[in-house]
């Protein structure tokens, strides 16, 4: 047996959990990094010399956004998840899917639970995202209720069916925190994508669970060349627009002048910045742009007060 065949094996229907009762398997996969190498050759014709070895091909197809070849690999995933945590993965309309129907099955007697500690603020900056933690009093009150309100919505869905009631109305109380299981068969590149939007720290908590378990536990050693490029330039990488290559433009042409090092205070950024952004009060498109230089060590973290 090749050591594919044997990790293969290996993974194959092993699943990793995820939140309280969720998981993540593989089901299957079709090609490996040789996959990805052998559609991008595919054009120079048998015995053309190669032009690069392996890895190198792999990253500059990665770098350069060459995507075809990565489409030449598919894996076949089943995930057990939470169903308002399915809505935002099903927005992906990249793969092929098929999901647990509560019209011809009873639904999954499990739902998302969330501990005390586990509640989250609203994001001042973000309509769609969250913040700091709530204190764990307020948590503990918040999941006693969580888990009276998911015991009688399952004990009112039961009732519903031991009346008769047909099953696909039965369900539609059922909530959002309910487990439902699908087979989600994707092929790589379109795969790599959502794990970059999903794996990213902008992501709702529960969903970046279930990305990093695939990314780290399934797609990493079925395809290490690959992922290692993945990390480079899309997780570990940080595009930069024009607007913002202006921006390092003037703020490094300013410093040589005033003869100051980086990383440069508030009021340098600000000077700097594009001129379509100094009438706003509020730019979003700043403020990413700002992290990024705090990142790359060209600008100073402003102290909160």
């Amino acid at each position: 047996m090749s050591e594919t065949s044997s990790l293969l094996e290996q993974l194959r229907w092993k699943k990793f959990p995820v939140l309280n009762d969720g998981f993540v398997c593989l089901v299957d996969v079709m090609g490996d990094d040789a996959a990805v190498v052998q559609a991008a050759r595919v054009s120079y014709g048998a015995g053309t010399k190669r032009v690069s070895d392996d890895r190198s091909l792999i990253r500059y197809l990665l770098r350069h956004r060459h995507t075809t070849p990565f489409e030449m690999a598919e894996i076949k995933i089943l995930v057990r998840v939470p169903m308002d945590c399915w809505r935002q993965w099903i927005r992906h309309r990249t793969a092929n899917v098929n999901e647990y129907s509560t019209r011809y099955s009873e639904a999954i007697d499990s739902a998302q639970t969330t501990l005390p500690d586990a509640w989250r603020t609203q994001a001042s900056q973000n309509r769609q995202g969250s913040d700091l933690p709530l204190p764990v009093g307020v948590g503990q009150q918040l999941t006693d209720d969580e888990r009276l309100l998911q015991e009688h919505a399952r004990r009112v869905y039961d009732a519903r069916l031991e009346a008769g009631v047909a099953r696909e109305q039965a369900r539609k109380d059922l909530p959002l925190a309910t487990y439902t299981e699908a087979y989600w068969k994707v092929d790589l590149h379109n795969l790599l994508h959502f794990l970059a939007l999903r794996m990213d720290s902008h992501a709702q908590e529960e969903i970046r669970l279930y990305a990093t378990a695939i990314g780290r536990e399934i797609i990493q050693p079925l395809f290490p060349v690959v992922w290692e490029a993945f990390e480079d330039y899309r997780l570990g990488g940080s595009a930069l627009s024009r607007l913002e290559i202006g921006l390092i433009q003037r703020l490094t042409a300013n410093a040589a002048i005033s003869r100051t090092a980086p990383p440069y205070n508030e009021a340098d950024f600000l000077a700097a910045q594009d001129p379509t952004w100094k009438p706003l009060e509020r730019c979003r498109e700043r403020d990413e742009c700002r992290d990024k230089l705090i990142g790359l060590g060209l600008v100073q973290r402003q102290e909160s007060n």
